[in-house]
């Protein structure tokens, strides 16, 4: 489309307030640190219930669009596409805005030299929110912008043209974006237009089918394991099969003189082979004597004592009324929950091309700003001299949040001086996951003459989400005291109990723990409703009952009343036993999302069958309703995966299993032959969609399985402890 430069263009202030949040509240945390218990609480609540806005560039639609000579528009998307629909919800968006069709629309991943980065990431059930209002004005700027220069060119006023599909027209002459964009080398950026109506767009709300559909089913080369450079070598670095270990040395004479070895790369944090084939380099590796200085004799159990409430230091993130008096009829629950795998198929993996004073990095990758920068770090390169080419990616769910790997990549092409790919194999991508941590929660309750929660207090210990990881800057975490990830599903969403407390403790592991999906929601809501369920049960009350009475009728509780509400209506949820099958309620909100489920479970030869989940969900506007309802049908699934089967064991130092079937997952035979979403949408702008279905699946499944036999599960993944017939 010509120059991409553009005039001065002042920053509006909705814009300016945006930037502005995140940073707005490191400042509130920094200057009342004197008073941190109080505005610790309300730093966290603040956190706990944002909804991510984009803060990147917003103000430039040329970093963004391209208009080809067909008449098609090039969406550069800084959000990366992992399986969850993000590049057709943006199409709709951008279509929309900008008058075109959705076969106009092609939508790429923004390669880092494009200029158009997300500095945050792609997660947090943030892509398509928080790319709404700014996606749109970009789109309704270039369209301006298109049709200003339409104008000029046709010697019409603008107020009489007209767009169709791409093509302006007016007063019986026309030109196609293409034609108005040839030749232009200077735009003049507009002030953010009036954007059009939800009642004007064609697409957006619609099931529009996926825009990279195609490409997926006749699997063309489109993620990272396809990557390729002219002239590639292939590497692979040593890595050390036990916990905590730290690079001794290296005995590498065997290695260096086997068959294909180019270099052995011996740097002070690895060792790694560059080879002519992967065979030759994972032959080589497996051949150098590495000396370690490890843990020896870790396992399981001393895992479990470590993530015990009590252990490590605790921040209270939710205070109302007084403290639970111990005394009485007071019920008391623990639950755990294990050690997590992402188990994405896709392993990690990248192609690096360092030349001189750049380097070009072709990766799946959640976080290219971040990856940038490490990269351009290790080499000493500016960071705008390393171009991050951004993949589809074989799933991420946290798993590409942290991509070192590439800067691994990057060190052996430089020392070969070609082109070097690298890939783990399926081994490492277990043994050096970035895990879900394991949790302990103690969570103590009390009922009232009228059966309702007088008090509810909830303990609960984590490792690192949050912490630790490449998002969260070192200072935060002793500011807020709490691990913004792991509290995700800690608080208490029962706000009309007139006391009730949410205590964090956090501990250190000695293995690396970080995001998974949902983060701590799926293990936080596991605890706490179930715990919910066994009080309506001391109640004798309904569980739906027993919920809507203790829901507050505020901004968040009446969403949520309206989702459980929705769930047991479409469910026709009943506490009776029928035909050997029993219904489990659940519901939690995250990111301002509320989501409920009813879960229809038998037991067949002491093995828990979920026969139909019951889904609703108000994610604001659905953008594409279809996608919606696809991610509460993989979160669903994903989720009962986690609740049923998923487990790593820690053993003689070893993390294990190693390798998919022994680390036991949900198959196509364990999914419910029914799964019924209702989208209720309660407000007129997208909200998070892709982490909030995984709150209730697994307290919904334990309630009923809890009605089936009596007996309360309390850890995952749910085992029965007697035999049931």
């Amino acid at each position: 489309m010509g120059d991409k430069s553009s005039g001065a263009k002042k920053v509006s202030r909705r814009k300016f307030l945006v930037r502005g949040g995140l940073g707005t509240i490191g400042v509130l945390a920094i200057g009342t640190y004197i008073f941190r218990n109080a505005i610790r609480r309300e730093i966290l609540g603040t956190v706990n219930s944002l909804e991510m806005p984009y803060t990147d560039n917003t103000d430039q639609p040329m970093v963004w669009f391209e208009v080809t000579s067909e008449n098609n528009i090039v969406l550069h998307s800084p959000k990366m596409e992992m399986g969850q629909g993000t590049f057709t919800g943006i199409a709709q968006m951008a279509a929309d805005e900008l008058s075109v069709s959705m076969q106009q629309i092609q939508v790429v991943h923004a390669a880092s030299s494009t200029g158009n980065v997300d500095s945050f990431a792609t997660g947090g059930s943030t892509s398509i929110s928080g790319l709404w209002q700014p996606l749109r004005e970009l789109s309704a700027m270039l369209r301006m912008m298109l049709l200003k220069e339409a104008s000029q060119k046709l010697n019409i006023d603008v107020t009489q043209l007209q767009i169709d599909d791409g093509v302006i027209s007016g007063t019986g002459k026309s030109l196609t974006y293409a034609q108005v964009a040839e030749g232009v080398k200077n735009w003049e950026v507009p002030d953010t237009p009036k954007l059009k109506s939800l009642k004007e767009y064609r697409f957006v709300g619609k099931p529009i089918a996926r825009v990279d559909l195609d490409a997926k089913v006749f699997g063309d080369p489109i993620f990272g394991m396809d990557a390729q450079m002219p002239d590639m070598l292939y590497g692979a670095v040593v890595r050390p099969a036990k916990i905590g270990s730290i690079f001794v040395s290296a005995d590498i004479a065997i290695a260096e003189n086997m068959p294909g070895v180019v270099k052995i790369v011996v740097e002070e944090d690895f060792v790694g082979v560059v080879a002519k084939s992967m065979i030759e380099a994972e032959n080589a590796k497996n051949a150098i004597n590495v000396t370690w200085d490890s843990y020896k004799d870790l396992n399981t159990e001393a895992i479990t004592k470590i993530i015990t409430v009590g252990n490590g230091k605790s921040t209270i993130i939710q205070k109302n009324g007084d403290s639970l008096n111990e005394e009485g009829d007071l019920v008391r629950l623990e639950f755990r929950t294990p050690i997590g795998a992402h188990a994405q198929i896709e392993p990690n993996g990248v192609v690096a091309s360092v030349d001189g004073d750049s380097a070009i990095v072709k990766i799946s990758t959640q976080v290219v700003g971040i990856t940038r920068k490490e990269v351009a770090k290790r080499l000493g390169l500016d960071t705008d001299k390393v171009n991050i080419i951004p993949t589809y990616l074989g799933g991420g769910f946290g798993r590409r949040l942290h991509t070192p790997h590439a800067v691994q990549a990057a060190v052996m092409s430089k020392a070969v001086g070609k082109p070097v790919k690298y890939f783990f194999s399926r081994k490492e991508e277990f043994q050096h996951d970035m895990f879900r941590p394991p949790t302990h929660h103690v969570i103590k309750g009390k009922l009232n003459a009228d059966g309702l929660l007088h008090g509810l207090e909830h303990e609960f210990v984590s490792g690192d989400v949050g912490n630790n990881s490449a998002l969260i800057p070192n200072f935060l975490p002793p500011i807020i005291g709490a691990d913004v990830g792991a509290i995700r599903g800690g608080f208490i969403q029962y706000s009309g109990i007139p006391n009730f407390k949410a205590v964090y403790w956090h501990v250190d592991l000695p293995f690396a723990t970080s995001w998974w999906r949902s983060l701590g929601l799926l293990a936080n809501t596991f605890a706490m409703e179930s715990f919910m369920d066994e009080m309506a049960l001391k109640a004798n009350k309904n569980a739906v009952e027993f919920r809507l009475q203790q829901i507050a009728d505020d901004a968040i509780g009446v969403p949520l009343k309206n989702v459980i509400k929705a769930a047991a209506e479409k469910a026709n949820y009943s506490e009776e036993i029928t035909n050997g099958r029993a219904m489990g309620f659940a519901a939690s909100i995250d990111a301002n999302t509320p989501c409920a489920q009813v879960a229809e479970v038998s037991i067949i030869d002491n093995e828990i069958i979920v026969h139909k989940v019951t889904v609703s969900l108000d994610p604001g506007l659905a953008v594409n309703p279809d996608q919606i309802r696809a991610q509460c049908e993989g979160c669903v699934i994903m989720g009962m995966s986690a609740v049923l089967y998923e487990q790593m064991f820690v053993e003689d130092g070893e993390l294990t299993p190693t390798i998919y079937g022994p680390y036991q997952m949900a198959l196509m035979k364990n999914a419910p032959k029914e799964i019924d979403v209702v989208l209720l949408q309660g407000k007129d702008t997208p909200g998070a969609v892709g982490e909030p279905p995984l709150g209730p699946i697994g307290a919904a499944i334990a309630n009923a399985v809890r009605r089936l036999t009596g007996e309360r599960l309390t850890e995952l993944p749910l085992k029965l402890s007697k035999l049931t017939v």
